[in-house]
């Protein structure tokens, strides 16, 4: 198989893989992880500004996160953002300092975070089967073109199957980890 080829597929892999990690970072445990706030957006200066661009967001205990507003008169800002983020947490501002106390999770929500993480497991994988079916239609033109033997396209198809297979491994490795940490905090 040609290396541009392979090194294409396994980019468009690892990518599917990233995003997976992202999204499972983004999961909210029993315990405080900065991630959690990552994705939220807050109305600042006339425009939408990431979390991240305003304030510092540290976890002091294992069931809270601190946000140190930068700018005093943003406070008010980020502390709405992360109360209409719908996370089930209630923030609290002193000064610019905003605590986010996460409470406890129930079963259910520790099963309905479970669904979850499996809904983004099988979109990650099913990101990885279609790289492999990409990478299997291209060495099937090239071998059509002659641009490569039967026996490269054999090869090149068992190296595409292998690499698919080790995603979808860690896909699985990933997912029972989270699981594992989600119902057993």
């Amino acid at each position: 198989m040609d290396a541009k080829l392979k090194q294409d597929i396994d980019r468009r892999m690892d990518g599917a893989l990233e995003t997976f990690k992202k999204e499972l970072a983004g999961l909210r445990t029993g315990r405080a992880s900065a991630n959690l706030l990552e994705p939220i957006t807050v109305n600042a200066y006339g425009q939408t500004m990431h979390l991240n661009q305003l304030a510092t967001v540290s976890v002091p205990e294992p069931r809270m996160l601190s946000v140190q507003v930068w700018d005093r008169g943003m406070t008010a800002a980020v502390e709405k953002a992360i109360r209409d983020a719908n996370l089930g947490v209630n923030p609290q501002a002193e000064g610019q300092v905003i605590r986010v106390r996460l409470p406890e999770l129930t079963e259910d929500r520790r099963k309905e975070l479970v669904k979850v993480a499996h809904k983004y497991a099988e979109q990650a994988k099913v990101a990885v089967r279609n790289v492999r079916r990409d990478g299997m239609e291209a060495l099937k033109k090239l071998e059509k073109d002659h641009k490569i033997s039967q026996d490269d396209h054999k090869r090149g198809t068992d190296e595409i199957q292998k690499t698919t297979d080790g995603h979808i491994k860690k896909i699985d490795e990933l997912l029972a980890a989270k699981e594992k940490e989600v119902m057993h905090v």
